[in-house]
Parts: C-alpha cells; structure tokens; sequence
C-alpha cells in the first residue's frame, strides 16, 4: 500500500487514505490488498499483518547506490561527469559536487523521495497502532511484537529525518478529521526534544526480557530475516544517542540563533558531557543484548572445511563481515526490494577476466586517493606517523617484490601501495594489485585500454582505484553471463557498534575503557593492539594516552573500519569537521594514460566545497515553507 502525499503539510490535512496495489520481490514489502477502509484492513491477522508490512515498505533502500547519501554524497568515492548512462538519480553526485538546491532539494526525503516519504510511514505508523486492537483473535504475544515493530519503525523515521534536517516535527499521533488549520501546521521541535522523543519511543518498542515484544533474533530464517529485532532497535538507540552527543548537536554555537518563528530556540549551544555518558550506556546495553543473541564479530570459515593461509584469512574476514549474507555480526539488514545490494556490486565490480568482458560490470564507485591514504600502514598507525614508512616519497614508484603478496610480482606501482595494512588490500583494488574471488584470483590492469582500465566514455574507474570491499566473492561473470549473490545491506553490524561505543567511552572520559572494542576489531584485521602499535611504531607514542589523541585515533579507525559502508558522510557532519575535510580536492592518478610513469601522476579530479554550517543540514523546500508557514528554513538556507 502506498498513500499518496506530497509532505508534511498535506499529510496532515489528509485524512482518508487512497489505497493503490503493487507488487515488490522482499516479504517486507507486501502491500495490502486494494481497501476500501480501513476497518477492513483491521478486520482479521492476514490484512492486519500486510498493513504492517506496509509500515517498513518506507524503509530507504540504504544498499542502493543513488539512494542513499552515504555512498556518493561525500567524498569517499569519485565518478565521471557527467554521466548520461549507469545511474538510478544524480541527486547524490551534485551534492558531492555542492549543488543541493532549496528550490527543489535533492534527495528530498522530507516531501518524498524515490517513492517514499518519513511523513507517510510515521502517519501509517500511527494507523496501525491505533487500530491493531480492532484484530479479532490475535495472540497477545504476536500483537505485543507488531506493537513493537510499529513503534520502532516510527522512530525510525522520525531519526532517518532528524540525521538529515536536525530539528524537525514530532508526529506521535494523527490529527484528527476536526483539527483546526492552525492545529496541522506543524512546527519544529528543538534538537534535544525530537531526540529524547526518539529515544523513548524505542525504550517502549524494547521493553521486557528478550522473549517480550520485539525478539532479541530471528529464529524463523525462511519468512522473517530483515524484521527488526530488539538487538537492532537497541543498536539503532545508541547510534542517535551518539550523534545527539556529538559536536554537531552538541552545544554547537553555529546554530544558537536558529528558532522557530515564536522564538523558540531549536539548539542548545551549551556543550553537556552527560550526553556522552547516556550514548555509553545505550552502546553497552546493546552490546550486551547482541552478545547474548550469539552476535559476534566475524571470523571466516572455509566453506570446503579446510585451512586457508594467514593472508586469506584476514581478507576474507574484512570482506565477509559485510558481504556473506547474513553473517553472525550482521545486526540489522536491508532487505529492500529482495536483492537490495546487487546494483552497488555491479558499481563497484571492475573487468576482472581480460578473457570475459561483461558490460554489467562497471566499476565506477571508485574510491578516491584520500581514502587511500586514511588507511594505516601494515604496523597499524596513520601513514604519516609510521616512523618505518616512507611516507615523503609514497607518489615514487616501486617494483614489487614476491613478499608483497597483494600484487603481481615485477609490477611498477607507487610506493603508497607497499606495506599498508589487510584492510587497504581487502577494500580496495588498483594497477597491479589481485582480486580474490572463490572462482579464481585476477590481477587489476587499469591503465587506458586494459580490460579493467577506460576504453570508452563510461563504466571505468575515475580514481584508478576499486571498491573491492563491496563485492561479494561470490560474483562470477562471463561474456554472456552474470551470477551476483546480493546480501543484505548491513544498516548496523557488530564493529560499527563497537566503534560507537569506543567513542562515548573516551569523549565521557573513560579513555582506557575503550581501548577493548577497538583492539577486537584491529584483531580481526591482523593488527597488533593500539597500544602496542603507536608504543613502537608511531612517532606520537603517547597518543593513544590523551581523550584527544584517542579521539583522533578512533575517527581514523571508524573511517576506516567503516570505509564505503555510507558512514563516513554521516560521520564527518555528526563531528564537525565536514567543513575542513570536505573543502578539499579530489584526487585521483591519471586513469587516462598507458605509461607507468604517466599513470601514476597524482590528478587532480575536482575542487570540492562544502559551506558550514549552511550545507551540514538538508534545507526544506520552499514549497513546502509555502503550505505550511509555520515551519521555518534550516540556517544557512
């Protein structure tokens, strides 16, 4: 079921629902049938249960690559421009571009955006749970779990609104067919409103033991994998709690005249350490739920049973973590449309075969030559601070040598490439460097005219370099055929939780605290500890000592543990320093040329820019300004 509405201002007004049918491939988004009212869509479970399918159809499609901002909103991957063919929307890439536009705004979630809009999943939301009781026969304990998933879907896209616009409308009930004009013409509420709001609403959606409500995990695999679990919901709480914390609604001063048209004041500019504490505690209680529900970082095991070397081992733990469906870290999934991350892996999939050229492969995500340059060197500290490393001559080329494992022997590439660490080699791909994948290992040639380079005027990387990470191995293509095993895009997993809760441990001043979580997720990526890698390797020793050199450290980690999962971009706002880190170039080597030397000269690709604190938050349109003149313009806009 969809309902039409255009936004915030015509949802309310509207009061009957016009019901439209449609056919979708995921479980979770089966409409109901064509109703007439909505007493019959409450009239016994079967109908009952689609009407709450409908209410997580307006999930986002988060695995989509032109649908959510993460992936080419920022500064993370790079395209060429402009691009005619081999997209689903453009909006993401003039963002990146700074071309967000308060005439008609893109990605505009807020009025409606590739056919979903918040406001119309909260409103169905509401429907549901103020007509789940009329259900004749439905197990108390089945109608305590759809309570459940209601309330947590509804404060899922009340925060899906608040990570974009910050101060926004709470719609905790419908209004009435009698509400009075003035009564539908919302206004903002303050930050640390809609956030506690938020907060409350997923402490209903989980309350009780793990057999209450929402279950802690999926036992029915075959019908109910992508439902949310209290695990997830948990999860979902302490990452609000940490961006509530965090500087960009933290006491930012940037925003300390920004008021709704009464006077209201909609941030609070005064810093308060205690939101790091609470962010603590979530982070915890939902570690906690997903250790006890057998979640746990992900380790690889061969699927013939037998030993793999060291090398393989970590890459496959790096790379599986995110890509084998299902996977004991994966916490929530997106299930959108049934195959919800095939389109990203034929973005990210360059030629690999010389002797088998598929068009569907792309490989247009490209990650850019900063993202290069985040990851450590192979002892496990920033590249710039590695006292071993080469780090002035890292653009001078190098011959590779039979211990550099990650590339073809006898090959020319740049010194940025040699002794980095198994996660630069497990996220990325460039000139000269292999691709595993479980029918073979291949080797990256990405000069003009090679099988993985440019031969035409699309489908080639920009950057000279491969969203490996992204790409499940199991994707097999031939000239005539293509075989691409989508999973379920990870909306939270295990490391991502232990990277929330690292940060609020330090930034509340428990800095040794969170040393545990971050080594558990180095450990996996072949890294020896923190503390043992900056003691002997790093020319801060000490850094990992201090609430802002940790500070500095967990970011670098974060960026990097998380690198093209669509976390960075919401990251580099949440802290604040969007402003600097996006108002510098992107770069990338010249992809245009078949010498070596010519190939590896660093290119300038585009003078990025970002306005703070103006392009931090989404503006609203002025359409929508114009219905309902309550609602004021986000500042800057």
């Amino acid at each position: 079921m969809k309902i039409l509405y255009r936004n915030i201002g015509l949802m309310i007004v509207s009061l009957l629902a016009v019901f439209s049918t449609a056919c979708k491939k995921s479980y979770l988004d089966v409409i109901p049938d064509n109703l007439p009212t909505i007493e019959h869509a409450f009239s016994n479970r079967v109908e009952a249960e689609k009407y709450l399918f409908t209410c997580y159809s307006y999930l986002p499609k988060e695995g989509n690559p032109d649908m959510n901002p993460g992936f080419n909103a920022g500064d993370e991957t790079w395209t060429y421009w402009p691009m005619i063919y081999d997209f689903f929307a453009l909006d993401s890439y003039h963002i990146a571009r700074g071309l967000q536009d308060k005439g008609y705004p893109r990605m505009n979630y807020w009025d409606g955006y590739d056919g979903r809009t918040m406001w119309q999943g909260i409103r169905d939301c509401n429907i549901f749970l103020e007509n789940v009781d009329k259900v004749i026969g439905l197990e108390p304990y089945i109608k305590d779990r759809w309570v459940a998933e209601a309330k947590f879907l509804k404060a899922y896209y009340h925060w899906y609104l608040f990570r974009m616009y910050g101060p926004i409308p709470v719609m905790d009930k419908n209004l009435p067919i009698n509400a009075t004009p003035e009564e539908v013409k919302v206004v903002r509420q303050p930050v640390d409103s809609v956030v506690n709001y938020i907060s409350n609403l997923i402490d209903e959606a989980t309350v009780g033991n793990a057999n209450v409500g929402l279950p802690a995990k999926i036992d029915n695999r075959i019908d109910e994998l992508g439902r949310v679990t209290k695990v997830a919901a948990l999860a979902i709480k302490a990452r609000l709690l940490v961006t509530a914390a965090s500087p960009l609604f933290n006491g930012n001063t940037d925003y300390r005249n920004f008021a709704n048209k009464d006077g209201r004041l909609l941030f609070n500019a005064v810093y308060d350490p205690k939101k790091w504490v609470k962010a603590a505690d979530a982070c915890k209680k939902a570690i906690d739920m997903a250790l006890g529900a057998n979640v746990d970082l992900y380790r690889y095991a061969s699927e013939t049973g037998g030993a793999v070397d060291d090398a393989t081992q970590i890459e496959m733990n790096i790379r599986n973590a995110v890509c084998e469906k299902w996977n004991r870290e994966l916490i929530w999934g997106s299930t959108a449309e049934g195959t919800p991350t095939y389109w990203l892996q034929l973005f990210a999939c360059p030629q690999l075969d010389p002797n088998n050229i598929n068009k569907e492969l792309k490989g247009k995500y490209a990650p850019t030559l900063k993202m290069a340059e985040l990851f450590y060197t192979k002892n496990g500290v920033p590249i710039e601070e590695d006292n071993t490393w080469d780090y002035a001559n890292r653009y001078e080329l190098k011959t590779v040598t039979a211990q550099d494992k990650q590339m073809e022997e006898g090959y020319r590439t740049v010194g940025l490439h040699f002794d980095r660490e198994p996660r630069f080699y497990a996220d990325m791909a460039f000139d000269g460097s292999k691709w595993l994948m479980a029918n073979g290992k291949y080797t990256i040639r990405s000069k003009s005219g090679e099988h993985s380079g440019k031969k035409q005027e699309r489908q080639y990387s920009v950057t000279g370099y491969f969203t490996k990470k992204l790409v499940n191995w199991n994707l097999a293509a031939t000239s005539l055929n293509l075989s691409v095993e989508s999973y379920p895009w990870p909306i939270m997993r295990l490391s991502d939780l232990y990277l929330l809760y690292a940060e609020s441990l330090n930034e509340a001043g428990r800095t040794a605290e969170a040393l545990p979580y971050l080594n558990q997720i180095r450990d996996r990526a072949g890294l020896a500890s923190v503390e043992s890698s900056w003691t002997n390797f790093s020319n801060k020793p000490d850094k990992f000592m201090s609430i802002t050199g940790m500070r500095e450290i967990i970011h670098q980690e974060r960026g990097i543990e998380m690198a093209f999962e669509a976390s960075r971009f919401w990251d580099l706002r949440r802290w604040k320093t969007a402003a600097k880190v996006l108002n510098a170039p992107i770069y990338g080597w010249n992809i245009t040329q078949t010498d070596v030397e010519e190939y590896n000269t660093k290119t300038l690709l585009f003078n990025q820019t970002f306005i703070g604190p103006r392009d931090y938050l989404w503006p609203l349109s002025e359409s929508s300004l114009q219905i309902n003149p309550n609602l004021v313009q986000t500042q800057g806009w």
